[in-house]
This record gives structure tokens, sequence and C-alpha cells, in this order.
């Protein structure tokens, strides 16, 4: 009988393999739900941790262990006050990467100093902080998620400085510093985007309200209630006065009259609102445009009009920008101004009006490109013009700051909406010819980039406390 019974024993081993069967199959379900949950982006597409690398390399620079930025100054005390003397002196080592120089006698060292505005763009496997989904306010033609853009690698980078580490934008730590203040962004579109990326990463703490538009829905301002914080975005793309007749698709029906020696009211009327103050020029100095000086026409550009002398649009610009700081730096209300540099397009084959595209889906690397004529041309002047202000600024204690975010910026051409500016471009026909943006940012996208400049620039001045909460 035992010989019997031990032939009768293989039932348990059949139920065994079916017990590791089972356990193999739920760990494969574990894996493949780990995956789509690590992997996945809002509207359900797999994306891989990090974009692939193929075509890019490195610059081979290492970062310092000490980012902190200082200077030494024999024999001078460093406070307050010679820190506005200094920064003209400060912002000229900065644009050109030098670690001393002589100044009024005194040997300027510095040491650990970081550039945040030079570095390069790195995996960041953890993607975006926010998306179409958790962020309600981002413009139709920038959502490119929503719209259908198929491609998601453009969220997966993030901006890293050769010589320190960029914190990523705590909302929280921006909320609770910035309680009972108020911020302009004046200038034009690429403000719109930059200031909805702020409201997008602002929402994680709190819901924005609308509180005022105009008509046209140019100028907007919206409040947090419980921080009584307020972002107004001020639409002023010349910064000085100017009459435009322009269709919504940004085309000149008549030529633009610019009035570079008075400022644009929509900003100047309300400046004394604002503790800090986000400005820039852009595009629209591009455009065909009579400028005016002391009620005279005294020249243009790009213009028929033979009796007008050709002044281009780099006179145009930096009298602008002259005549705005000039108001800025003199005003009795002293805010933080904050400039931010020129914004590069990257039309390829062609411009906005002229079929030009931006298909590109990764970054480009050092040295690949280096931009356009006329985007050095404005940063040059840009460049010039700050310099002369900073030194003005310091002398009648004037805050003021660049945001230079032209070269990061540069090594984007991935993170335009291209032809994803309207909602599923191709559904009916995959050859369909539609109008690129390779200008404006897509959200989230590079540009949530220029936050976190913002709040480190903000961290350095005092004005946020790591220890904030």
């Amino acid at each position: 009988m035992a010989a019997v019974e031990g032939e009768q024993r293989p039932a348990p081993a059949r139920k065994g393999q079916w017990r590791l069967l089972l356990a193999l199959f739920v760990a494969a379900l574990v894996l493949v739900f780990s995956y789509l949950a690590l992997f996945s982006n809002s509207s359900g597409a797999v994306v891989p941790s990090c974009p692939s690398s193929a075509g890019r390399v490195s610059t081979g620079r290492r970062a310092r262990q000490d980012g902190t930025s200082y200077i030494q100054l024999p024999g001078m005390t460093f406070n307050a006050k010679s820190q506005y003397l200094l920064r003209g002196v400060l912002l000229y080592i900065e644009m050109n990467d030098v670690k001393s120089m002589k100044w009024k006698g005194f040997v300027i060292v510095v040491l650990g100093k970081c550039n945040l505005f030079s570095g390069e763009w790195v995996c960041n496997p953890s993607g975006p902080a926010y998306n179409n989904v958790t962020c309600n306010v981002i413009d139709a033609p920038q959502n490119c998620m929503k719209n259908g853009r198929p491609e998601t690698e453009y969220l997966y980078w993030r901006w890293k400085p050769y010589d320190c580490d960029l914190p990523a934008f705590d909302p929280f730590k921006f909320m609770n510093s910035m309680k009972d203040k108020s911020w302009a962004f004046i200038g034009d579109s690429i403000f719109r985007n930059h200031i909805q990326s702020v409201l997008c990463l602002l929402s994680k703490v709190e819901e924005p309200v609308e509180v005022y538009h105009d008509k046209p829905y140019k100028s907007r301002t919206w409040h947090f209630a419980n921080s009584n914080l307020t972002l107004a975005n001020i639409w002023a793309p010349f910064l000085v006065k100017s009459e435009a007749n322009v269709d919504d698709e940004g085309r000149s029906k008549s030529e633009i009259q610019l009035h570079l020696d008075t400022l644009d009211p929509k900003w100047t009327d309300q400046y004394d609102k604002y503790d800090y103050i986000l400005f820039s020029g852009g595009q629209w100095f591009l455009k065909t445009m009579v400028m005016w000086e002391n009620n005279t026409a005294v020249g243009c550009h790009n213009c028929q009009n033979k009796n007008l002398k050709e002044l281009g649009f780099e006179y145009a610009y930096r009298k602008a920008l002259s005549t705005t700081y000039d108001f800025m730096i003199s005003s009795s209300h002293k805010p933080m101004i904050i400039f931010r540099t020129w914004t590069p397009d990257h039309f390829e084959y062609g411009e906005w009006f002229s079929g030009g595209i931006c298909n590109r889906t990764i970054p480009y690397y050092e040295g690949q490109y280096g931009g356009k004529s006329v985007d050095h041309d404005m940063i040059r002047i840009e460049v010039d013009e700050f310099d002369k202000a900073a030194v003005v600024a310091a002398e009648k204690g004037a805050r003021l700051s660049l945001l230079n975010t032209f070269h990061l910026s540069l090594l984007r051409p991935d993170g335009h909406p291209g032809p994803f500016r309207t909602f599923h471009p191709f559904e009916k026909d995959k050859h369909a010819k539609v109008q690129n943006d390779c200008l404006h940012w897509c959200l989230p996208g590079p540009i949530d980039t220029w936050n976190e400049l913002i709040m480190k620039m903000l961290v350095d001045s005092g004005d946020i406390s790591f220890s904030a909460s």
C-alpha cells in the first residue's frame, strides 16, 4: 500500500507549478503597470525615461563643487552700497567669463563664480512639473500635448549650468516669499507665453483667479487670494508708444508708427503698482515702421518712403530700450527690475509667413548652431544698453538684473509648437500644409526653465529664502 500511496502524489506538484506560474504572471503585470506609471505622459503615450542622446556630444566641462558667488575686495568694505557701485563691473565679468579684473585701483577676484546662463541641456527623467491636464491656463496655440504633438522627448531635459546646479522651481517657497507682492511682465506675446508657465507652476499651490483683461485679452491680470500675490501681463511690444494696424496673425496692414521718445502709457501709468518688473523687447521691432522723435518723423525701417532715411531696426530698438531704462532708473519707485534678453526663433526653410518649419526633436549641442545674424544684432544692443543702464542704476539705487535666456533658448529648436499650434492639424490630411510656430514655446517646455533662473536670482538677491516654507 505504501508504494501505491507514493505513486499517487503528483497532484501537489502540479498545484505548486500553477502557483509558480500565477506568481510569475502577477509579477509581470506589476512590471508592466510600473513601466506605464513611470514612463507615460498625460495622454497615455509611452515615452522613454530619458531622450535619446544620439547626435549630441558632451562639452566635457565639469561643475565645481562650490557654486557660491562672492567677491574679494582688498581694502574695501563690501556692503549694499558698494554692491550697487560694482554692479556694472560684475556684469562685465559675468558676460565675459573672466575671473578677475582691476577697477578703481582694486583687484576684484571672483571666487566660485557660477554663470547661470552658461551650461548645457541634460537628461531629466522626472519630466515636467505640470501638464495640460493639471494646468488650465495654457493658451491653445502653446498646448502642444492637447494639440496632438506625437513625440514627447522635448519634455525630458533640464538646464544645467557648468559650474553649479540650478534648483527646480519651488512654488511653495516662491508663494510664501511673495505674499502681498505684485509682478508685471511687460512686452509682447513671449511674455504671455512666459506668465502662463509661471501660473501653471504656481497652480500646484493655489489656483489663480483672473481679475482683469482688456478687450482683445492681450493684457491680463491674475490674483492668488491666499498669498495676495498679483501677476500682470501688460501688452507693450515696443515699450514705447506706437500706432499699429496688425491682424491676429501678426501681419501689419500698414507701416507702424513708433514714437521713440514717448513710452507706452499702458505700462508707465501703473508702474508704481508693482514690486517686480520683468520686461523685454522682441520680434516686433523687425516689422516695417516709421520712427518719430519730438513729433517729427526721423527715419524708418524697411519702408518705401523715399523721403525718410533708412535707420534700421537696430536704431529703433536701441532708442526704445534707452528711453525705457531712463524712465525706470530715474523713477522714485524702486522695484526689482529684470530685463530678459532676446528670444530666438528656429524657423528653417522659410520664416513665419513663408512656410518655415521646425521639426527637430532634441536640443542642439554646444557649437552646433550659432543663431541668425539678427539674433546677434539684437543681443549686442541689449547687452550694450544694459551695461550703460547698470552703471546709472547703481548710482541711483535702482535694482537692475539681467535674465540672459538667449543662449539656453538658442539650443532648444525642439521646444516650439511647430505645426501643433492648432488642434490635431493632420487629423484629416497627414500631408496638410499648416502654419508653424517656431517662436513661442510649448507648455510645458523649455520656457519653464526661465522661472528656475528667476527663482535662483531672487534667492541670491535675498528676496526668497531657502528656509521659507
